[in-house]
């Protein structure tokens, strides 16, 4: 039910979403870091959502000390604060950009996992600041193996192994195709959060029952297919990722939803009779 859910709210998640999104580990990729916020003016004090995430689990880790600063070349305009515990380890900092439009550095400090001192890991982000600078800012590409470090969980799970030739398939395409574009990106921003809420339940759920995995297998080998579609166009514009990107969604519809109903209905009507 929950990949029916996906195929439908894909078509709504090709227009880009109105706040941004920036997730990278820190150097030593111990956690992930999770920056959500909406276009920033400059002189206007904005609220940043900071989420430090457990990689493994994909779920907010509890319980993080950190440090956070933000300057524009060279100038601090926020920061750098002392040592902060939260243990939520999801924060919300108001921040003025103050320096004019241009390119921030908000860099972090963290020291401390559940109560426990670690060597210091960092990790910073650029943010842009005004209109003449917002842009979707992209997924690093060079991502973690798909797996459970994040990635194509239910598929791997499925499969049986990251090196599986669909999850290989699935991250040439995201990598190859769809994130060369700007509009692609911002799907991929904004689907990995609706999708990294719920595969990670999928994958262990596929693991402890192993007739949900050959279902999964089943379920999803018509929308692979359909997929593979896209490896043999180029798609050199937005509109070209717009108009072939909806096609696969409407062909997936088809698949998933109209040929299920008419066999309903055909099945009604001859009931009837």
């Amino acid at each position: 039910m929950r990949i029916l859910i996906v195929l439908l709210l894909v078509p709504f998640l090709l227009v880009p979403a109105f706040g941004e999104t920036q997730t990278l580990a820190t150097d030593k990729n111990t956690l992930d870091v999770k920056l959500t916020y909406d276009s920033i003016e400059p002189g206007v004090q904005t609220k940043i959502n900071i989420d430090f995430i457990n990689p493994q689990t994909q779920k907010v880790q509890e319980h993080i000390d950190y440090t956070v600063a933000v300057s524009k070349d060279g100038e601090t305009v926020f920061g750098p604060i002392p040592l902060t515990h939260t243990s939520l380890g999801s924060v919300k900092i108001p921040i003025e950009f103050n320096l004019g439009e241009g390119v921030y550095t908000m860099d972090f400090e963290v020291e401390g996992i559940l109560f426990q001192p670690i060597p210091k890991e960092t990790v910073s982000f650029n943010i842009h600041v005004g209109e003449a600078n917002a842009q979707p800012i992209p997924e690093p590409i060079d991502q973690k193996p798909d797996g459970e470090s994040g990635g194509c969980l239910i598929a791997t799970a499925t499969f049986g192994s990251e090196l599986a030739p669909q999850v290989q398939q699935l991250r040439e395409l995201r990598d190859n195709t769809v994130l060369k574009t700007n509009l692609g990106i911002s799907f991929m921003t904004t689907f990995n959060q609706f999708y990294y809420s719920f595969s990670p339940s999928i994958a262990d759920f596929e693991r402890e029952q192993p007739f949900f995995k050959e279902f999964m297998k089943m379920t999803l080998t018509p929308m692979l297919t359909s997929l593979s579609l896209l490896n043999h166009v180029d798609i050199d514009s937005e509109i070209e990722m717009l108009g072939y990107g909806s096609s696969i969604v409407l062909l997936n519809l088809g698949m998933y939803i109209g040929i299920p109903l008419i066999g309903i209905l055909k099945l009604y009507q001859f009931r009837k009779n």
